[in-house]
């Protein structure tokens, strides 16, 4: 398994992966060493992050080998389906699983995503539209759907 650290607007982001593909992208909440030479394996993943930040990106196009149960996968499977700038709700995403009564466990799923950014899990809201729950940080999960809005914010003076 190689690994890479590497700096983004939202703090230092490590990367995990290997021939068989990107097992996990996870944002760090410590300075880290930034790599100096990234692994020719997580090289594209690195690439296309750093696209995305510069708002050149609006989807990933990478070979992902995440690990979870079945149903997790069924849930990140999903999750990659939400559109650049849209978002979903809990509720809407266990309709699409056919089953409203699973939403507590599509939360989890959700939570336990091991890709961010690259599986979406940003762009799942509350049901009332409110920025619930984010492993990344509430913070980050806003400058996240921000970034990704269509609808900028033009300065007033």
């Amino acid at each position: 398994m190689e690994t890479c650290i590497i700096q983004s607007p939202l703090g230092y982001t490590k990367i995990n992966g290997d021939h068989h593909g990107i097992s996990s992208v996870n944002v760090l909440n410590s300075e880290e060493k930034v790599t100096e030479i990234i692994p020719l394996e997580l090289e594209d993943c690195a690439r296309q992050l750093k696209e995305y930040f510069e708002g050149k990106r609006n989807q990933f196009n990478l070979k992902l080998n995440p690990q979870g149960t079945d149903f997790q996968k069924k849930v990140w499977k999903l999750l990659e389906q939400i559109p650049h700038g849209k978002t979903l709700s809990y509720l809407e995403l266990s309709k699409q699983l056919g089953d409203v009564k699973a939403i507590r466990a599509v939360a989890n799923a959700n939570g336990k995503n091991p890709l961010w950014i690259i599986v979406p899990c940003h762009r799942v809201i509350g049901s009332d539209g409110s920025l619930t729950g984010y492993a990344g940080g509430l913070h980050r999960k806003k400058w996240l759907l921000e970034h990704e809005s269509p609808y900028k914010q033009q300065s007033l003076f």
